[in-house]
């Protein structure tokens, strides 16, 4: 998205608004009407972008803004900080430190835990159970608050912290937290538990930002229970949609990225610090490869609603350094040059894209093949024909370029 300003001379400050990217339209529709409002809130510019699925990418959204401010301040339109703030967003803004000297980025932080926002869920109870014909202050009701769920437990604690806050003070029965997918408890497995109290009502609440295929499961799983327990009134509300609490609090994590006191739970990252179980999950160019494996990830998807978090990723990912010393050595020609060569080629099922740096200054154009762990140095353009070729077309690996192997 793109806003037209009557004004066209360089502005202070934009923002970018970064959501994840939906084949639906209705749900990427949904990141530039919240952008709207926030540019509307802040007196700002603002601009949407998109992880995947959509356009403009994060890359292009840049590209398209950083010309017309001095400063950029990139925010997550995402509930929790899972995979996607951690290395896709923080990547892309890097990228952009390295290729607009001109330009000052700040890196604000997601939804998370805010108090606008539990008040948007006590909202949404309220109007659930006034169509189900019940009150709190008179009746036993219970709450269920439902998020995607991920492998980052970092992420999930933020659930179980969010659901406590929303118990306290509101004279909820209970307050208990459940996810749609990914991790336990599941949604249906919380509700018969909560049954077996005979709660006069439960409420659940999808902690979703839209109305997509995960808040229609959690709608019917609550539907589904209604049924199956006609001694409970049960009901769902909808998702937190482009509500002015959405907007208040994302105008909360601008502020807090311009005044430098933007605040990350690193202490529980697992990409930071060891945790058990999660002790293969690295930071660091693992990291940041892995990301961009799984922005490729969505792009062969045909039928989102079988299951919209099942990829089907790329045989082999390309990682093309572009950073300082690499772009002056001639990156950005090896990297259209291999572009090309992958879209020339009879049966070639690979993603290639731009990276920052892969800490190798001085040895580059670095070109990194994945999941070969492959590392090439001193790449030319001459040299694409033959990565393509021989590596990704026969899995032949050109012996004499090779750098490191991981």
């Amino acid at each position: 998205m793109s806003l037209e300003r009557p004004d066209p001379a360089l502005d202070d400050d934009a923002v970018l608004l970064v959501g994840h990217g939906s084949r639906r339209e209705a749900s990427n529709e949904q990141v530039r009407t919240l952008a709207a409002k926030l540019e509307s809130r802040l007196s700002v510019p603002v601009d949407a972008a998109y992880i995947e699925l959509a356009e403009p990418s994060i890359d292009d959204a840049i590209e398209s803004l950083a010309p017309t401010c001095r400063t950029m301040t990139v925010v997550p339109l995402s509930l929790f900080a899972a995979s996607h703030v951690k290395n896709d967003v923080p990547l892309a803004v890097q990228r952009a430190r390295a290729t607009h000297d001109d330009t000052e980025f700040r890196f604000g932080s997601h939804l998370g835990i805010h108090p606008s926002l539990v008040d948007l869920l006590d909202e949404r109870a309220r109007a659930v159970e006034s169509d189900l014909g019940v009150d709190r202050e008179d009746d036993d009701v219970a709450v269920v608050l439902c998020a995607r769920g991920s492998s980052d437990p970092d992420s999930n604690g933020d659930v179980h912290k969010l659901a406590r806050l929303l118990y306290e003070g509101r004279g909820f029965t209970r307050v208990e937290s459940a996810f749609i997918g990914v991790t336990t408890p599941r949604l249906e497995e919380t509700l018969h538990t909560v049954a077996k109290d005979r709660p006069d009502a439960v409420v659940v609440l999808p902690y979703m930002l839209g109305d997509g295929v995960l808040t229609g499961r959690i709608v019917d799983t609550a539907e589904t229970f209604d049924e199956e327990y006609p001694y409970v009134d049960a009901g769902a509300s909808g998702p937190l949609g482009a509500d002015d609490r959405v907007v208040e609090t994302l105008a909360d994590r601008y502020r807090e990225a311009r005044t430098g006191s933007v605040e990350m739970s690193c202490d529980t990252c697992k990409y930071k610090v060891e945790l058990a179980g999660y002790e293969d999950d690295e930071g660091g160019a693992r990291a940041m490869l892995r990301s961009l494996v799984h922005q490729a990830e969505h792009a062969d998807r045909t039928d989102v609603d079988d299951d919209p978090h099942v990829h089907d990723a790329p045989e082999k990912h390309v990682a093309v350094c572009t950073n300082q010393t690499c772009a002056a050595s001639g990156a950005a020609t090896v990297l259209e040059e291999l572009r090309q060569g992958v879209r020339d080629a009879d049966d070639c099922d690979v993603h290639v894209s731009r990276s920052s740096c892969l800490g190798q200054c001085g040895d580059g154009p670095i070109v990194a093949v994945y999941p070969d762990s492959v590392w090439y140095g001193g790449v030319t353009p001459d040299d694409t024909d033959r990565i393509v070729s021989s590596h990704l077309e026969r899995d032949r690996i050109v012996s004499n370029l090779v750098h490191q192997s991981l």
